[in-house]
Formats: C-alpha cells, structure tokens, sequence
C-alpha cells in the first residue's frame, strides 16, 4: 500500500494502529450512492489461507470451510457486501 501511494510502510502500519473503522463507517460513506430502488446487494465470502499461523495467537485466525480445497482450511474469513444498482453503480457497503 505504501509504494501505490508513494508513503511509508511505517506510516500505513500507525494509521492501521490508530483508526478503529467499522463496518457502518464505510455504509455512512457510500450510502449517498446507493439508489434503493432496483439495486442488488450480493454477498460473498472467502477464506484468507493462513496455514501456517497459530489461531491460538492470532485474533482473526480460525478453520474455515474452503470450496478451493472441500475441507475447513486456517485462515481468515472475509465477508464482504456490494451493492449495484440499475445504473451500473457498484460499491462495498459492508
């Protein structure tokens, strides 16, 4: 991230360390694009491989069912909610 916006890794890692985001604050932040009517919310999720941490030391680590590998896999679980409307306007809303 720090080389796409030309700042340093240490500067990104504080940020990170310092803002606590929600998932809420990015629905406050795309929610003037969202045109209710007609629009589709899809939803996805995905197992961040992470074979090699330990869950027992590591927050987001847990065994996850994978559809790559049929079987519950360590890793991290990302979930993530989109919107697009009629328009063709997409955005994340959680």
């Amino acid at each position: 991230m720090g080389e796409i916006f030309d700042i340093s890794h240490d500067s990104v890692n504080r940020f990170w360390e310092r803002e606590r985001y929600e998932p809420k604050d990015l629905f406050e932040e795309n929610k003037s694009y969202i045109n209710l009517t007609g629009g589709t919310l899809s939803g996805d999720d995905t197992v961040i491989e992470k074979l090699y941490s330990n869950p027992g030391k590591t927050e987001l680590i847990g065994y996850y069912c994978s559809g790559k590998h049929q079987k519950p896999i360590k890793g991290i679980n990302l979930i993530t909610l989109f919107y697009t409307d009629i328009n063709g306007v997409s955005v994340p809303i959680n």
